[in-house]
């Protein structure tokens, strides 16, 4: 399992994932989610990847060959005129792959199907002259894109960490309080939940500039994000002992 996040604010677009993947208990890697393409001045692209890695890393590695050559491995994200048509190309292709490996899989013992090979995407970035815009890509290669009323995607081990983003999110809020709700979403996320760890990538993209402003791996050793994990469980435990009292009298208002 996974966790990601992608994020649209008035200042741009605000992206963290995990790097955990296992096979069961016993069996943890760490693997990066979080790939991106940009062309100075052009555009920049991100995407964020959840479910089976081979199938990920699949898609991933063959947008990385349409890139190096566009001309020949058509059609390339570095290429397309607009996010939607960014969008559309990764859906084809996380659809094409995942139909590719069940087919080579439907032959199972006693005539069972094989096993599914299913995956979700966040695609995320700018193109000049165009809004920032934000994608989630389901497995049959269809996708919503982030408005009003869904201001941010998540995949992977989504629930632990939803309610921080419910109550925290605002669009108009800056980078540096968007990365400290991201941050906060996570260790809950990492706390209740043994498919998420540790180092996270962050992504920071600010609007009509199409080079990161600011991307860094985030470690255990963090020390910003120790203060984070520390003062958030103080914090909850202090809003807890400053909730009225409950009383098993029922005549206590």
């Amino acid at each position: 399992m996974t966790y990601c996040v992608g994020m649209v604010l008035d200042k741009g677009l605000v992206l963290m994932s995990d790097t955990r993947t296992n096979s069961g208990v016993d069996n943890i890697s760490t693997f990066r989610k979080m790939f991106t393409w940009s062309v100075p001045g052009e555009r920049i692209i991100t995407i964020m990847t959840a479910g089976n890695l081979a199938t990920t890393q699949s898609v991933i590695s063959q947008l990385e060959e349409r890139t190096k050559a566009p001309g020949e491995r058509r059609p390339s994200i570095l290429d397309a005129p607009t996010m939607f048509q960014i969008a559309t190309i990764v859906g084809h292709l996380l659809r094409d792959v995942i139909e590719g490996r069940q087919d080579s899989g439907l032959q199972g013992a006693g005539g069972q199907d094989g096993p599914r090979f299913t995956a979700s995407l966040i695609v995320a970035g700018q193109i000049k002259d165009m809004e920032p815009r934000l994608f989630l890509i389901y497995p049959e290669g269809n996708f919503i894109e982030a408005s009003f009323d869904t201001p941010f995607f998540q995949i992977g081990e989504t629930k632990y960490g939803r309610p921080i983003l419910v109550r925290g999110y605002d669009k108009g809020m800056s980078f540096e309080d968007a990365v400290k709700l991201l941050m906060v979403s996570f260790d809950s996320t990492l706390a209740a939940n043994l498919s998420v760890g540790l180092p996270f990538d962050l992504m920071v993209i600010e609007r009509d500039n199409f080079e990161p402003l600011h991307q860094k791996r985030i470690t255990a050793e963090d020390p910003f994000f120790k203060l984070i994990s520390s003062s958030w469980g103080e914090a909850l435990r202090s809003a807890f002992h400053s909730l009225p009292h409950y009383s098993f009298d029922e005549t206590v208002t």
